[in-house]
């Protein structure tokens, strides 16, 4: 009985860690997420868009999000940290030094859609990790979608 309950202690486990590398978006979905979040914006408005950005549930998938920045670092929207809402996040440096969301709006204003790379903590795994944000420009904002490389 004993070995029953170990195996199977050991199974719950094993799904748990299991389901937590199945919950991470990958690049395709991120990309998806930010052209999806662009066209809400285009046919909601601006207004509605930050707000279901931030508090509502179609754009959070797994373990991704949107986050929308103003053309300054200003945080206009956050799907992961609503408390983010309204902070400057300019000089925000990731775990080397880098001025990462400095890249990322200096990046949207000259290419418009991009990658940035950057290292970050892990959530799940408590590590910090390589982490890659697809962005976009739309009229003055900047959407991003962040995802753990693997």
């Amino acid at each position: 009985m004993k070995k029953v309950l170990v195996l199977t202690v050991m199974c719950l486990f094993l799904l748990g860690v299991v389901g937590e590398v199945l919950a991470a978006g990958t690049a395709a979905e991120a990309e998806a997420m930010i052209k999806k979040g662009a066209a809400f914006i285009k046919a909601n408005g601006k207004d509605k868009a930050l707000k279901e950005f931030t508090e509502g549930t179609q754009f959070k998938k797994e373990d991704l999000y949107i986050f929308v920045l103003d053309l300054k670092g200003l945080t206009l929207a956050h799907g992961g940290n609503p408390k983010l809402v309204g902070k400057d996040m300019i000089g925000l440096k990731d775990a080397s030094g880098k001025l990462f969301i400095k890249e990322i709006v200096d990046s949207a204003k000259t290419k418009e859609t991009g990658w940035a790379d950057y290292k970050w903590t892990n959530p799940v795994t408590k590590k910090i990790e390589d982490k890659s944000t697809y962005f976009m420009k739309v009229d003055d904002m900047v959407l991003g979608c962040g995802i753990y490389k693997k």
